[in-house]
């Protein structure tokens, strides 16, 4: 029953090609212009400077090595710019039922509980792809860095490189899941489509600016309440770690922000379903 919920999910959310679009290809794209853009003004630059007679060390740029570059990449997945166009298909999958009111259609072919995990699901794959076409973008803004400025290739990527890249990238998956589930609840609770999309980005953003307050009310990232109010720094420590800078926090702190983040995502999750479950549905 979870499967066909599942499968219905993805087949009417495949049928929304805007939503689709703006979900997971709009932002990579969009960076990929901008960033040849960037790269052809710096090449530009570049030849002024050359003119310039300046040192030839100081215009010298060596091999451009892309497997430091996917790390960096892996580093800054979860930005807010892909964080907020997700949330565009998410919210359309949460409160689609209720903006055209067919959840009276639907609910009588499935248990509640599968009905929610059947569109938790659809939101994990589109989350998953839409991170996956990033680093693509990524990965091929750094072939047309090289290009433009007619740099070698050189790929250094061990083991090690290769763990620190898939648990970067499982981090930010499971902090742009976290955010989206913000928005399941949202939806739920309010039937509303704006809701599940704005609700998640003010909360987001409540929470940013609490992290700029931290130092005003004397916290400290090592403190729990500071790790259990803000996923975002709790996301923040785990990449620190992760990525092995100096000065990162101790083993308890890594366990309070890998709860914390653990946490935000299945205290929505089970409110949304508790709630569901309890929902007059005649309505929609």
């Amino acid at each position: 029953m979870l499967a066909d919920a599942i499968r219905s999910e993805a087949y009417r959310f495949s049928k929304n090609r805007s939503a689709v679009l703006w979900s997971t290809m709009f932002v990579p794209l969009l960076l990929l212009i901008l960033s040849g853009a960037a790269q052809y003004f710096l090449k530009a630059r570049t030849a002024e400077l050359k003119d310039a007679n300046l040192p030839p060390e100081l215009l010298e740029m060596g091999p451009l090595d892309l497997g430091q570059a996917m790390l960096g990449q892996a580093a800054d997945l979860a930005n807010p710019v892909l964080l907020l166009f997700i949330l565009i298909g998410a919210a359309t999958l949460f409160a689609g039922d209720y903006r055209w009111e067919t959840w009276r259609l639907v609910s009588a072919r499935n248990i509640r509980p599968n009905l929610i995990l059947g569109k938790v699901a659809v939101v994990k794959l589109l989350c998953f792809v839409a991170l996956a076409i990033l680093l693509v973008s990524g990965f091929v803004g750094e072939l047309l860095t090289g290009a433009i400025f007619e740099r070698s290739f050189t790929i250094t990527f061990d083991a090690g490189d290769a763990a620190t890249f898939s648990l970067l990238c499982l981090t930010a998956y499971i902090r742009v899941l976290q955010v989206t589930l913000i928005g399941l609840l949202a939806a739920t609770v309010t039937r509303s489509l704006l809701a599940a999309l704005f609700i998640p980005l003010a909360v987001s953003i409540g929470q940013f600016f609490l992290l700029q307050a931290m130092p005003l009310m004397s916290w400290g990232p090592g403190d729990w309440y500071a790790q259990a109010l803000m996923p975002g720094l709790a996301t923040d420590t785990l990449m620190s770690a992760i990525q092995g800078e100096p000065g990162s926090a101790s083993a308890q702190t890594l366990w309070m922000a890998a709860l914390s983040l653990s946490a935000w995502c299945l205290v929505p999750l089970l409110a949304s379903i508790a709630w569901f479950q309890r929902q007059d549905l005649s309505k929609e």
